[in-house]
């Protein structure tokens, strides 16, 4: 079994020459909705067990990477104001020279003996909308795919394992099977691709940076899952 990591929403970045859209707004780009606070470094931490990794850490308020094309937040009310140009520059440069690269990889990895599982790091706000979300860490599978409820329910027990604290949901706080780039692969890629969006929840994220334990017990975890696979 081989392993896709990414992180689509790593930082909050805004190239030079869209800076003048955020003027007055540039305090949002430090909040959720710009970044997944402490994605990144959880990412970096579990890149050694990956065979291929791939980030972004341009803000997600230019153009949501997690997004398809139709989606009605691809771009933010702050880059909606973008001429029809400046916005498909910004899919050719930004979204589809990160998705269709990483595509291609998959494709030229998938064999019908060897699984590949890509798992995508995420973090969300501890709370939503004056509501607390109930969740440490969600594991987000589309639970019509056996492969992926295998998985997702291995990973778990391990994580429960090394720390039974923890509280670990599926398809929590959004569903897997939701808009978003593993959908789109499990569409283009079918058979053998494993697709699991990894959210933990930015209680743990400290100045940009994850809990050190819980990190280790991620590693752990997915370590385990992936060397002794039940799919």
């Amino acid at each position: 079994m081989k392993m896709l990591l990414t992180c689509e929403h790593g930082g909050n970045k805004i190239p030079m020459q869209y800076q003048s859209y955020f003027a007055n707004h540039e305090a949002v780009l430090d909040t959720h909705r710009g970044y997944d606070l402490g994605a990144l470094d959880l990412f970096n931490h579990l890149k050694s067990l990956a065979n291929f990794s791939e980030y972004s850490e341009t803000s997600r308020l230019l153009i949501e990477l997690n997004r398809s094309l139709h989606h009605k937040n691809l771009f933010s009310e702050f880059s909606k104001q973008l001429s029809e140009n400046e916005k498909e520059k910004l899919i050719s440069r930004y979204y589809l020279e990160y998705r269709e690269a990483l595509e291609a990889l998959l494709a030229k990895q998938l064999n019908p003996n060897k699984k590949v599982v890509h798992i995508s790091v995420h973090s969300f706000t501890p709370i939503l909308n004056n509501k607390k979300r109930d969740c440490d860490i969600g594991l987000l599978y589309d639970s019509r795919n056996a492969s992926e409820k295998a998985f997702s329910m291995h990973l778990k027990k391990e994580i429960l394992k090394l720390d039974n604290r923890l509280n670990v949901r599926f398809n929590y706080p959004y569903l897997g099977k939701a808009d978003g780039f593993t959908t789109h692969l499990r569409k283009q890629l079918h058979k053998n691709y494993i697709g699991i969006e990894l959210e933990v929840n930015q209680k743990f994220a400290t100045n940009n940076i994850m809990d050190s334990t819980l990190k280790a017990v991620l590693f752990s975890a997915i370590k385990n899952s992936i060397t002794t696979p039940t799919v």
